[in-house]
């Protein structure tokens, strides 16, 4: 093939770089059947430094090698002529934020506030820990700014008048109650200019910022060197204006990076708004400086950043892509994992037989749990590393086991993890010299098969698995647990103990989000992927109760094939401190309408328009008196043909919390419009009207297995001449029994005794009796 054959802007490229591994999946036409479709799946070391520089831009060279026929040194700048687009995920903001490795920065605030952020809410998640130590606060400097704006009170509350302000359809005060003291302007004693501020509260002016003193505690800054700021101002998420003010004058001096929490984050609750601004200064520097450099290896068309031709994509936390314009630290997070949960949610799910579907991604570094029930379980305030970020995710449970997670034997306790090996050195078989984890337990249990396996290990790159390594290192280990057993234990016993606990950690968040909520766990399916979950998904499923496991031919690549199927995302929200009564709801609608309209155009710039955009419009609602707001997107319409945003509000705080409380009136915080243009109309037939109408057919295993091999199992032990089956060779409608291995280029499936799969067009479909 030459890469004259392939046309220009027919390529796309989908890259997750994980924290073991790189996972890249790309598409193009056959130059012999343009109405074909063919697609690669290269799989790399995300870290590789005798190599390669950066993984993803690797894994886009090897794909330009593979399609086009024609070698491209390392190191040698891309042509990016024959790509359509190039999606990305990343875990760059998230490693910078867990290991405390991000941007230098200064934290501009209100006088008299300085250490707001350092106090925190108060929050004890660890009560009783008699040696409690605090994270320190991600910023390095704080800055008193001598502004100051206050609340007047609601402007719609017809309960108290004596706290009511009175606005006319210019936003001018016409009507004012506090004391006697009333001149049109000021409301009591208290001078100030009172305005209306974007959520309708009245907010007077106490004192505005003196920009020339603001300018010269800026200039101090930059000459110590800071090139990143956040300002988090007093009321800010209802008056913009100071922030906005400081922001441009920052610019101006020569800062780099400025978090406007204003802008960022437009809500209620100064707290988690602040620490999220400082997180997006801490956070976006590093990212862009990673994608300043991923940049850098494409040519011209590429280096600008404008993502023209091609286009660049990112994966966003809550789980859409983004253009550079929107992507920031603040909304990588979870970038990562959020690729992989649109990978299974769309590829498992069935709008007609609605199973809730519970994903499991046993990564390299870590296993990532959600649920999805025919729409992602989004969150709007979360805790990473002892940050409590306020930007909307996908509600994904972390955990720190997977295939890297690093064995121990302390005080009589077998541990999988939390340390793992991850990519440099990597488990011991890796021949890097690194600790013995959990891919060492399965290839020593005959779960990985060396022969099998991609040789990328080793200095050179190109060597197999090391067992023998494994194999004197666990003897090692063995002879040490059993000096402290009286009833020695074999080899296997010991090792399978390891396996034992890490797949019982993996099913600890599984638990925490379906029997912890009040779902039955044994009712969901369970879609299993990751570079590790074939190994495990049986084990844990039969731990869980749960009878039907689905693995997608792509599973170990799922979150890089998620972003091939992920939509774009753009949402829009404003602040509201308003009851919701029905003097107010046209008033609400109206605003949603406003958000709706500039969505939708910001998408039609984007590209997408007419029945490739869809909305969701959303009300941020509690109850009077409580601080806990939840994130409302009815279902159903009222009598009027809207929205019944009262109705699916107390149907949702009755699931969450038990109780209704009837007695109190409903305040809406926040309107939100969140856009989702489609990049693709049909995804084809669901699996389970596959299953269904396919005709089965069991196999023989001494017809169609490629070998056997020795492998491990619970309760029956060595299975000497275990079937090991190539996926690629198997059939649509095949029908296997375990145990059994099925095994591909990337990935290795322990089928277990008692276990049926039948293979479909996408998936493994296996059951457990």
């Amino acid at each position: 093939m030459s890469s004259a054959s392939i046309p220009d802007k027919s390529i796309r490229i989908c890259a997750d770089r994980g924290g073991t591994f790189c996972d890249v999946h790309a598409s193009y036409p056959d130059p012999e059947d343009p109405t074909q479709i063919k697609e690669i799946v290269v799989k790399l070391l995300s870290q590789d430094p005798n190599n390669y520089r950066d993984a993803p831009t690797e894994g886009i060279r090897r794909v330009l090698e593979i399609v086009t026929g024609e070698k491209i040194p390392r190191g040698h700048v891309l042509e990016t002529g024959k790509i359509d687009y190039i999606r990305l995920s990343t875990t760059v903001a998230t490693n910078a934020l867990l290991e405390r490795k991000g941007q230098k920065h200064a934290l501009l605030i209100t006088k008299g506030f300085k250490d707001l952020l350092l106090i925190g809410n108060q929050s004890r998640p660890k009560i009783f820990d008699l040696n409690i130590r605090r994270a320190p606060p991600l910023y390095s400097k704080v800055v008193e700014i001598d502004e100051r704006v206050t609340l007047v009170g609601y402007t719609s509350d017809p309960r108290a008048e004596e706290h009511a302000v009175q606005f006319d359809e210019d936003s001018q005060v016409i009507r004012g109650y506090r004391g006697a003291g009333w001149d049109g302007k000021s409301i009591g004693d208290s001078p100030g200019e009172v305005i209306r501020g974007i959520s309708g509260e009245a907010v007077r002016i106490m004192q505005k910022p003196d920009l020339d003193i603001v300018k010269k505690d800026l200039e101090a800054l930059y000459q110590e060197g800071y090139r990143s700021i956040a300002i988090v101002l007093c009321h800010s998420y209802t008056y913009p204006e100071h922030e906005i003010q400081v922001g441009k004058l920052a610019r101006s001096i020569g800062f780099t990076h400025v978090s406007e929490s204003s802008q960022l984050l437009p809500m209620i609750k100064m707290v988690p708004r602040g620490v999220s601004s400082t997180a997006d200064a801490y956070l976006t520097p590093i990212l862009r400086q990673y994608l300043d450099g991923f940049f850098s290896g494409f040519d011209e068309k590429l280096k600008d950043g404008r993502l023209r031709s091609p286009r660049v994509e990112f994966m966003g936390s809550d789980g859409g892509l983004l253009d550079l314009n929107n992507f920031s630290g603040l909304k990588s997070i979870l970038s990562g994992p959020a690729g992989g949960v649109v990978g299974y949610a769309l590829t498992s799910w069935d709008p007609e037989k609605k199973h809730p579907i519970i994903g499991i991604d046993v990564g390299g570094t870590s296993t990532d749990v959600s649920r999805f029930d025919g729409r992602y379980e989004v969150v709007y305030e979360t805790t990473t590393a002892g940050v409590t970020i306020q930007s909307p995710q996908l509600d994904i449970n972390t955990v720190a086991a997977g295939g890297g997670s690093c064995l121990t034997f302390r005080n009589g306790l077998f541990l999988a993890g939390p340390e793992s090996a991850g990519a440099d050195p990597g488990p011991t078989c890796y021949k890097k010299g690194g600790p013995l984890a959990v891919t060492d337990a399965n290839l020593l249990l005959g779960r990985l098969v060396p022969d099998y396996f991609p040789k990328i290990f080793g200095k050179s790159e190109k060597e197999p698995l090391d067992i023998e390594a494994t194999k004197t290192a666990f003897e090692k280990l063995a002879k040490e647990i059993n000096d402290t057993q009286e009833k020695k234990l074999e080899l296997d016993e010991i090792i399978y103990g390891f396996i034992k606990v890490a797949n019982e950690t993996m099913c600890r968040p599984i638990r925490a989000l379906t029997e912890a909520r009040g779902y039955a766990t044994s009712k969901h399916i369970l879609a299993s992927f990751g570079g590790a979950g074939g190994q495990h998904a049986c084990e844990i499923a039969h731990l869980l109760g749960i009878k039907t496991i689905l693995i997608h031919r792509y599973s170990s690549i799922l979150s890089a094939y998620g972003l091939a199927l992920a939509d774009r995302a753009f949402e829009l929200q404003e602040p509201s401190s308003t009851f919701y009564n029905p003097q107010n709801r046209a008033s609400l609608i109206a605003r949603l309408d406003k958000l709706d309209a500039d969505v939708r155009a910001e998408l039609k710039r984007q590209g997408f328009e007419g029945e490739h955009v869809h909305t969701e419009r959303m009300l941020n609602m509690r109850f009077e008196g409580t601080d806990t707001a939840l994130m409302v997107l009815p279902t159903e319409k009222d009598g009027d043909g809207h929205e019944d945003f009262e109705a699916a509000f107390k149907r949702i705080y009755k699931a969450e919390f038990g109780f209704l409380l009837e007695t109190k009136v409903i305040i809406v915080d926040d309107v939100k419009v969140r856009g989702i243009g489609k990049t693709f109309d049909n995804l084809g037939e669901s699996v389970w009207s596959e299953i269904a109408r396919l005709q089965t057919c069991l196999v023989d295993s001494t017809k169609k297995a490629d070998s056997t091999y020795s492998v491990y199992f619970d309760e029956v032990g060595r299975v000497d001449k275990t079937p090991v089956y190539l996926l690629p060779s198997l059939e649509v409608g095949d029908e296997l029994r375990g145990p059994a291995m099925i095994i591909d280029d990337t990935q290795t499936i322990v089928l277990i005794p008692k276990a049926k799969a039948v293979l479909t067009s996408k998936h493994l479909f296996i059951t457990l009796e």
